[in-house]
């Protein structure tokens, strides 16, 4: 209350509204304990007031909500697609059936037909690009079509972004298809859990670019090749090769070294700690907790979690799992990219059904212009 200047009703108001998460004192169950993350970002909040400039640069990076979305959430430190919690699903839903659930099917069964185009480029990355680049380039325009119309190509889509994945078309869900095409049918029911816990993520970055292009009415492919986009960067869907340097120079080192300079420096770990989890990433624990992760992996994340604090996330979930399973190279990329691609359209759908262009303005800092 003194952080916050405010009286007991208005703390009990701010947890009643899921601004503050309160859990009992186990010392003393006449007492609550509140999480700290929540009490500082409102204070931060409050000391910013309420002028419209700082409430939206506050809103750029990990701060305030800027747009109505019914597809997914992040609260009390799990993670939910359309109010169902996505670990829960991850222990047996598809791919498939997540994403009907996200562009808001409820199950409904869609089918679509077989691509038949060749895929240009080697790798898993050129062929993914240059299969959404192809369809960016051909379809028509998302906006005014009926919502049945657009589903159905959303279907396609993810078709289509998981066929470039395996390298061709081939048969059964999308998690048997690409394990058999990568030579690991016995890494099928990871490679699915993967993709069900990385399928959206709120408004993360790529899922933003999807959206902004979806509001200028462009089409789904458009939507989605932007979200591939910014996904390639090394901050998003890149982090998968920063956390492998980190486990080689573990190897050369030691984890306990390559902590110690990671500290040393000031910087983050990448592989650990979520903004959005701060008691730890859901969709990491659940992965680690299905398989057994390299002994490299296993020695880099107790020391880490021992030495800072910070728990594992998704990242480093995702590159222990294609370690231990010999997946190709840029796997990591790969499956975050098929995964995620559901996720896109289901925005780029609901986007498109606003009928709004986002369009923010920039807080000029520059020299003045003559006025």
């Amino acid at each position: 209350m003194s952080r916050l200047g405010v009286r007991s009703q208005t703390l009990y108001a701010y947890v009643s509204r899921g601004r503050i998460e309160a859990r009992p004192d186990p010392a003393d169950p006449r007492r609550s304990r509140y999480r700290l993350a929540d009490v500082s970002g409102l204070a931060e909040r409050k000391k910013r007031g309420r002028k419209a400039s700082e409430v939206a640069a506050g809103a750029i990076a990990w701060g305030e909500p800027v747009l109505a979305s019914a597809i997914t959430t992040v609260a009390g430190g799990r993670l939910f697609y359309r109010g169902r919690d996505a670990v829960e699903l991850s222990g047996s839903a598809s791919l498939e059936s997540v994403a009907r659930l996200l562009r808001g099917g409820h199950g409904a069964s869609l089918k679509s037909v077989p691509p038949s185009a060749a895929f240009a480029g080697q790798s898993l990355r050129e062929r993914l690009f240059s299969a959404l680049s192809a369809r960016a380039g051909s379809d028509p325009p998302a906006r005014g079509r009926a919502a049945l119309a657009l589903a159905v190509e959303a279907v396609g889509l993810l078709d289509l972004v998981a066929d470039a994945a395996a390298g061709g078309p081939g048969e059964g869900l999308i998690h048997e298809r690409i394990a058999k095409a990568w030579g690991r049918p016995d890494a099928a029911d990871f490679i699915r859990r993967q993709l069900v816990l990385l399928a959206d993520h709120e408004l993360n970055a790529s899922t933003f670019a999807a959206r902004v292009t979806a509001s200028t009415g462009a089409s789904l492919a458009a939507s989605a090749l932007s979200g591939l986009c910014a996904l390639s960067g090394p901050l998003h869907g890149g982090m998968a090769g920063r956390v492998i340097n980190l486990v080689e120079e573990s190897r050369r080192i030691g984890p306990e070294a390559t902590v110690a300079g990671r500290i040393a420096r000031a910087g983050p770990t990448p592989g650990f700690g979520h903004p959005l989890y701060p008691d730890g990433d859901p969709r990491a624990a659940a992965l680690l907790a299905a398989f057994e992760p390299p002994r490299e992996y296993a020695l880099l994340q107790t020391a880490v979690e021992t030495m800072t604090g910070e728990a594992a996330n998704v990242d480093f979930a995702v590159t222990a799992l294609s370690a231990g399973f010999g997946l190709p190279p840029d796997a990591p990329f790969a499956l975050f990219a098929v995964a995620r691609t559901a996720g896109w359209l289901a925005h780029a759908v609901e986007q498109v059904h606003t009928g709004t262009l986002i369009r923010p303005r920039a807080r000029y800092i520059g020299e003045a212009p003559p006025l």
